[in-house]
Parts: C-alpha cells; structure tokens; sequence
C-alpha cells in the first residue's frame, strides 16, 4: 500500500496520541521549581557551613552536577523526565545528565570509543553553538568597548 504525503500525514494525526498540554506544563513547571528549590537549600547548606557566596555559588554547582549524574546512573533521572517533562531540563542538572545519560548507554564498547566519544552526542551542538555565540559576543563587545 503506498501512501502519498498527505495521506501519511492524516494517517499519522489520526494515530498520535494527544498530549495533555496543561497537565504537561504544570509538571514540567513544578519539577522544574522543585529541583531550583533543591539547589537554593543546598547552596544555603554550603553557606551555613561557613563558605563564602561565591564559594558556596561554586560548591552548590558541583553538587547539583553529582545529583544529577547520580540519579542518571541510578537510572532515576529518566524516571523523575517521564513525570517532569522538560523541567528536568534546568540547565545545570539537565546538561550533567545529558552528559552523563550517553556516556552509560555507550560504556560496553570501551572508554575511548564509547564513553569517552559518545559522551557529547547530545551536549555537543549545544556547547558548539554556546562557546561559538559567546566568542561572536565578545568580539562584539570588544569592539563597541573600544568605540
């Protein structure tokens, strides 16, 4: 049976199943707020423990990046993105996994040719297209500075 574009496409919205748009943004939005909540209480921890704001800004990044890359290992993460939807992508926590989530699928075929190299099938057009923008930034910057 073939199928002409149009066809499929009416055969494919027949048979998609409707997303619950609102339950999906509420999820996303509470999941979201509930990891920055987790990250502002563990960056008051550090600060109770007597380091500096910036300290304490740096510890509670590394520390949200161990969560992270836990949970991914732990295979919770995946589990917390089913129900969170895109609030588990709160760009700390949602970069660690992205990271790390590669890295543990590709860990049979050896260090070098699967963790290491899979490791940024999925960061890497976003650190290309990040550090690319930032060095087209400060080029601009430099310039209209020196104006």
């Amino acid at each position: 049976m073939k199928l002409s574009d149009q066809e499929y496409q009416e055969l494919i919205q027949k048979r998609a199943e409707k997303s619950p748009l609102l339950k999906d943004i509420a999820f996303a939005f509470f999941i979201g707020g509930a990891i920055c909540v987790i990250g502002q209480l563990v960056q008051n921890g550090w600060g109770a423990v007597g380091l500096g704001e910036k300290n304490a800004a740096t510890m509670t990044a590394v520390t949200m990046i161990f969560l992270s890359v836990l949970l991914t290992g732990l295979n919770l993460y995946n589990k917390l993105a089913r129900f969170g939807g895109a609030g588990t992508l709160v760009p700390i926590t949602g970069f660690a996994n992205a990271m790390a989530s590669p890295a543990i699928d590709f860990r049979s075929e050896g260090i070098i040719a699967g963790m290491a190299a899979k490791m940024f099938i999925i960061a890497g057009p976003v650190l290309v297209c990040g550090i690319s923008a930032s060095i087209i930034y400060g080029i601009f910057y430099w310039i209209f500075l020196m104006i």
